[in-house]
């Protein structure tokens, strides 16, 4: 089985290569290290190889991961869907947000991060193919999420986050992500900090990258398959 560095190296090649493609540079590109289900050991092994960002998707399970590597030097993303009742750990806790999808989450989140903290860093999910099982806006609702959310100053909305559809076919990928760039690019003149899109997981990151994406976020292509 290959070793988390070979790994780490292997993805950071196809990153390399899937930015070169898109005459993009692979410095353009977050390698979001998603570390739910996966032990602090195996967070700080990354941390050591380079890897500085790290999602989590359950606050229950990330609480003691932060605790212990208080001392090293991550940025923790929470990329989970958010509860009302979870709303203050993670606006205490993390540094940015994917998974905003509510004027009411993002009022909690607004109004519970600590005064004394920079903004946190908001991306809003998108239902981009407009799926019944997964969590998000669609297309149509953004403007006016964007709307109600401009006087939450504790949220410092960077851009877009989805999820797409679950499919091994490069171009119905595509699809999808280059939907949610059209999207981002529609509201440039209105929303010009709303610039990063956060798509592409490990069997798809490469069309992501070809249409845009900023943060790609890789679990069992970094860390192996799941225990």
């Amino acid at each position: 089985m290959p070793t988390l560095t070979k790994r780490l190296n292997q993805i950071r090649i196809k990153i390399s290569t899937s930015a070169k493609q898109a005459n993009r540079t692979a410095g353009d590109i977050t390698l979001l290290a998603v570390s739910k289900k996966r032990i602090a050991s195996e967070i700080r092994s990354l941390v050591a190889l380079g890897v500085q960002d790290f999602g989590e998707s359950y606050w229950q399970e990330a609480q003691s991961k932060l605790d212990e590597l208080s001392d090293s030097p991550i940025t923790w993303h929470f990329i989970g869907p958010i509860q009302s009742n979870k709303t203050k750990p993670i606006a205490e806790n993390f540094d940015w947000v994917h998974s905003i999808c509510s004027i009411k989450i993002a009022t909690r989140l607004n109004n519970q991060r600590p005064k004394e903290l920079p903004p946190i860093n908001a991306l809003v999910q998108i239902n981009i193919d407009n799926e019944a099982s997964k969590s998000g806006l669609a297309l149509e609702e953004l403007p006016k999420f964007l709307a109600q959310s401009r006087d939450l100053t504790q949220l410092n909305f960077r851009g877009l986050m989805c999820l797409p559809l679950n499919t091994d076919d490069p171009t119905k990928q595509r699809e999808s992500f280059a939907k949610l760039r059209e999207l981002r690019d529609g509201l440039k003149s209105d929303y010009p900090d709303l610039i990063l899109l956060s798509m592409g997981m490990s069997k798809d990151f490469n069309s992501a990258i070809q249409e845009g994406s900023n943060i790609v976020r890789i679990g069992t292509a970094l860390f192996g398959p799941r225990p």
